[in-house]
């Protein structure tokens, strides 16, 4: 049986990556089968709410208004589209509604309108999740009074790199929202980008990170990066398939509860990557042609991929019965 550790050394995480590829996949395979179906996806699809203008300067970020990508800024969606693109989601066969706004963090106003996109969302049966940048503790605490059941702040890459990558908030300052999080009962989603320049090592570094907070993410999104012309990040060097699978393996030893997720990048990747990558533990995808302002491969090709690979996603749950109450603007 594996064993949940949050105490792995980087010595230790690098013994992972080494391991012959065939050993490392076992591995990873033989520990997911111990805590889910192997053959079931979760599906989740996200939805841009709000586009463009973020003050951030993160380099791979086509919706930094510090770089020079090519996005239309656009303002919260009204509440109605919202609703239908959760709809929609939904009848596709996604479990889970994702939400994300171009915030370095939320006013209060504008908290205000998620909520009530969180609670009808939810309504619609679905699970939730938004990410919407730094949070203060009390904006935490009013996310859950709204029922929200995931939050998403990826810590992006390791605490050494992370300067090359973003100077406009700190390697601490996503901790700690990670942490208002955690302390207010929300599941966590946290994971990372590979392929923005950074080596091995701070791949490890990354997996350390999230492998040791004290509650391991419930949901560990991977994402490839995907390269926007205009951004800072544009034209560099890849990483190879097989590494990329690696790092998916490492993760799915490191945290054998956790659903790892393939995020951005599977339109670069072949269906062989994919199919190894669901091999090495992955087992939850976003679903649907985009990911906020970048491709995503269309409903009709993960079907296709699913049928082939004999894989069935996740069963969206019933919406409840009673109806779940509507947002309001208090804080209390």
């Amino acid at each position: 049986m594996s064993t949940i550790r949050h105490d792995w050394s980087k010595e230790e995480i690098s013994a992972l990556f080494e391991l012959p590829f065939n050993d490392l996949l076992f591995r990873a395979q033989s520990v997911h089968r111990e805590h889910f179906d192997p053959n079931q996806v979760q599906v989740s699809t996200l939805l841009s709410i709000k586009t463009g203008a973020c003050p951030e300067d993160c380099g791979y970020c086509s919706q930094s208004a510090k770089n020079d990508a090519e996005v239309e800024r656009e303002r919260l969606l009204p509440l109605e589209e919202v609703i239908a693109k959760a709809k929609e989601a939904r009848d596709n066969g996604a479990s889970r509604f994702c939400m994300g706004a171009a915030w370095r963090n939320p006013t209060d106003t504008n908290l205000n309108r998620v909520i009530d996109m969180i609670v009808a969302v939810k309504n619609l049966g679905l699970e939730t999740c938004v990410t919407l940048g730094m949070l203060t503790k009390e904006q935490t605490l009013r996310l859950k009074e709204a029922g929200l059941d995931y939050y998403n702040h990826n810590l992006d890459t390791s605490p050494e790199y992370y300067g090359d990558i973003i100077t406009t908030r700190t390697y601490d300052d996503r901790l700690d929202t990670l942490k208002h999080v955690r302390e207010a009962n929300i599941n966590v989603c946290s994971g990372g980008i590979l392929g923005m320049g950074e080596q091995r090592g701070d791949r490890v570094s990354l997996l350390q990170q999230l492998a040791n907070l004290p509650q391991h993410p419930e949901s560990v999104p991977i994402n490839m990066l995907v390269q926007v012309e205009g951004t800072p990040l544009h034209g560099v060097d890849s990483i190879e398939p097989l590494e990329f699978v690696r790092s998916i393996a490492v993760a799915r030893i490191l945290m054998p509860q956790s659903y790892v997720r393939l995020s951005a990048g599977r339109t670069e990747m072949s269906d062989e990557t994919q199919a190894l990558c669901f091999l090495a533990g992955a087992n939850s995808i976003f679903y649907g042609d985009r990911l906020l302002t970048t491709d995503n491969p269309d409903e009709n090709h993960d079907q296709q991929l699913f049928r082939k690979l004999g894989l069935s996603s996740m069963q969206v749950a019933p919406p409840a019965e009673a109806t779940i109450k509507t947002g309001c603007a208090c804080s209390g």
